[in-house]
C-alpha cells in the first residue's frame, strides 16, 4: 500500500492566487505538509500554462517556474506512459470522466498514489475511484 499524495492543478494555482484568500490560505498550508507528495507531469504543464493569469497580481512567469522547481526537490514526479493512456481510456468509459481527468486518476492509479486533492477532479462524489481517494479540501 501506498501514502503518496497529488495535488491537482487548481490547488498550485490556489496557493498563489490572491484572489481568494481562504482557499490561498488552505493550498499553501496542503502544499506545505504533503512530505510524501508526487509531482503529476500534466498538472506542472497545466500550472505553468495557467499561472500566466497571475501576473496581474504580481506573479511572474518566473515565479511558476520556480514553485515546480521547488516541489521538484522534495516532491517524486510522474511522468505519462503508454500504459497511463490505456487506463485512462477505461477510466473514461467506466466512470465518464473527462480526458485530462483520466489522465491524471490513472497516473495516480498507475503509481499506487493513495489520495489526490483537487477542487474539481472529475465527479467528486465518487470519493473514491479504485484505490485513489478523491479530497476536495475547501469542502467543509
Amino acid at each position: 500500500m501506498s501514502f503518496m499524495n497529488a495535488v491537482d492543478t487548481n490547488i498550485l494555482i490556489y496557493a498563489q492566487d490572491p484572489q481568494d484568500k481562504s482557499k490561498q490560505k488552505i493550498a499553501q498550508q496542503l502544499i506545505a505538509t504533503l512530505d510524501d507528495g508526487v509531482l503529476l507531469w500534466q498538472v506542472a504543464c497545466e500550472y505553468l500554462s495557467n499561472a500566466r493569469k497571475l501576473q496581474s497580481f504580481g506573479f511572474s512567469y518566473a515565479d511558476s517556474l520556480k514553485v515546480i522547481q521547488d516541489l521538484s526537490l522534495g516532491w517524486q514526479p510522474i511522468l505519462p506512459s503508454w500504459s497511463i493512456h490505456a487506463k485512462s481510456l477505461r477510466l473514461i468509459q467506466k466512470y465518464s470522466l473527462s480526458f485530462w481527468d483520466a489522465m491524471l486518476i490513472a497516473a495516480c492509479l498507475e503509481n499506487r498514489v493513495a489520495c489526490i486533492y483537487s477542487e474539481d477532479l472529475g465527479d467528486m462524489s465518487y470519493g473514491m475511484i479504485e484505490d485513489l481517494k478523491l479530497v476536495n479540501p475547501f469542502r467543509d
